[in-house]
């Protein structure tokens, strides 16, 4: 009996779900796909559900949470890591103008400022420059997340220091 009321609160509840799965998708077909998942969510995971509790706002959560972790998961796919040695795909010219020597020559002179600090300098920088947020860098290298921020911080002004000239 308990499953088919279950069944039953989900059928009502079909009509103000679709109307909120457009709001967050502003696609029909998109919103028809995030109904069809968050019911199918729903019906795997019934034996979760409370009884005599909000069921509406129970599918609304899980609806939001299906939308956004989608929403994350086209991001990550659509996200390029340039995971080449010497950052190949990141540094190709544009144009092959003056301009790009004059970036290839910019690019050339923070390199050299940057290996000339101490390691404990460069190494935080280096990873944040590849894309590592600072708590992965503070993890990797055993220090507090306060002095990864503050290197990273010193390396940066120390590269605006030595580049003014080259602006």
């Amino acid at each position: 009996m308990k499953s088919l009321s279950f069944r039953k609160d989900l059928v009502e509840v079909q009509d103000e779900l679709l109307r909120f799965a457009y709001k967050l998708t502003t696609d029909r077909e998109e919103a028809n796909d995030l109904l069809q998942e968050t019911s199918l969510k729903a019906l795997d995971n019934e034996d979760k559900y409370t009884p005599d509790t909000n069921f509406k706002g129970w599918m609304y959560t899980i609806m939001r949470n299906i939308f956004i972790n989608n929403y994350r998961k086209v991001v990550r796919d659509q996200t390029f890591v340039d995971q080449t040695d010497n950052l190949y795909h990141l540094n190709l010219p544009q144009d092959a103008s003056v301009e790009s020597t004059d970036r290839a020559y910019d690019l050339k002179e923070m390199h050299r400022v940057v290996n000339n600090l101490p390691k404990e300098y460069r190494i935080p920088f280096s990873m944040h420059m590849s894309g590592f947020k600072y708590r992965e860098i503070a993890d990797k290298l055993e220090l507090p997340l306060g002095t990864v921020k503050s290197r990273i911080f010193f390396t940066r002004q120390k590269l605006q220091e030595e580049l003014k000239d080259f602006r």
